[in-house]
């Protein structure tokens, strides 16, 4: 077991513009501590991928984010070989580069850059439940040896630091059980009215407290409608209360009386634009 280093012994305590809860921060901090990734899970919305970006900002360590493709291969977050550029300075020529030398043509992907960083990095690896389970379990392996090989120029590429990881998951798929049993678990559920208090205060200190509670009282409200395919999440919320506070004509009562501006803010797919819309019209019983 590792302790935290100079720059992180001090542990995570959120970020300026993040706010979290006493266990996650401890969840944090044991994984830098034990030098495991942290597995994150919860609906979109949540704060997921910004945790990565608030530890980054809170530590004083820079941030690579690696965002998962289906289709991606694993040898593409490691390292590329770009044999294009080199015949194309073997035709013309013209370039500064040797031909004759390859690893002047390897450049590193995102956990290789991670690894060839001068001082260490919060890895960010973004919605992995979109690759398939040989990438997720391969990936695993490496970043357990903090090792890899460019078969090209036949040499092992060594961490110079180990990462802090983060990787996020929007559970549309089941992760392996060995990817499970080598990370630590956090599960983000969706902050409660309290905790979203807390969170709009961050974003917007001197928000009139009457819009504030209008404005969460009614988002709640508009989450439970059941034909919501894609319910209105944290930033979403932040983004409407943006809306509405730069109307000089919005007034909170509006939607006391079911009068929801800005719905297109909340919902982006059109279905649930016209649930939400159908929910608060005259002619249907009112969610407000």
């Amino acid at each position: 077991m590792s302790v935290f280093s100079k720059t992180d012994r001090d542990g995570f305590t959120g970020g300026k513009k993040y706010v979290l809860d006493d266990e996650l921060a401890r969840v944090v901090n044991i994984s830098m501590s034990l030098e495991m990734p942290l597995l994150l899970k919860g609906e979109p919305g949540t704060g997921k991928t910004m945790l990565a970006h608030a530890v980054a900002e809170n530590l004083d360590m820079p941030l690579i984010v690696l965002n998962v493709k289906s289709s991606m291969k694993l040898v593409e977050a490691l390292y590329q070989y770009d044999t294009l550029t080199r015949l194309n300075d073997s035709r013309f020529g013209d370039s500064a580069r040797d031909v004759a030398n390859i690893e002047d043509y390897i450049k590193m992907g995102k956990i290789g850059q991670a690894f060839t960083a001068d001082r260490r990095t919060v890895l960010l690896i973004d919605e992995i439940d979109k690759a398939d389970t040989d990438f997720q379990d391969d990936m695993l392996d490496v970043l357990d040896q903090m090792e890899f090989d460019i078969i090209e120029i036949d040499k092992t590429l060594r961490a110079k630091h180990r990462p802090v990881i983060v990787i996020t998951s929007n559970a549309k798929k089941d992760l392996s059980d060995p990817f499970l049993g080598r990370c630590n678990f956090h599960h983000i559920a969706f902050p409660d009215p309290k905790m979203m208090r807390k969170i709009i205060r961050v974003h917007f200190p001197e928000i009139d407290s009457n819009i504030m509670e209008a404005a969460i009282d009614t988002f709640y409200r508009l989450r439970e409608i059941d034909v919501v395919e894609k319910k209105p999440a944290t930033r979403e919320l932040i983004n409407w209360i943006r809306a509405l506070s730069a109307d000089p004509d919005f007034r909170p009562k509006q939607l006391a009386k079911g009068e929801v501006p800005y719905l297109g803010v909340l919902f982006k797919k059109s279905q649930d634009y016209m649930a939400a819309a159908d929910a608060g019209s005259p002619q249907r019983k009112r969610l407000f």
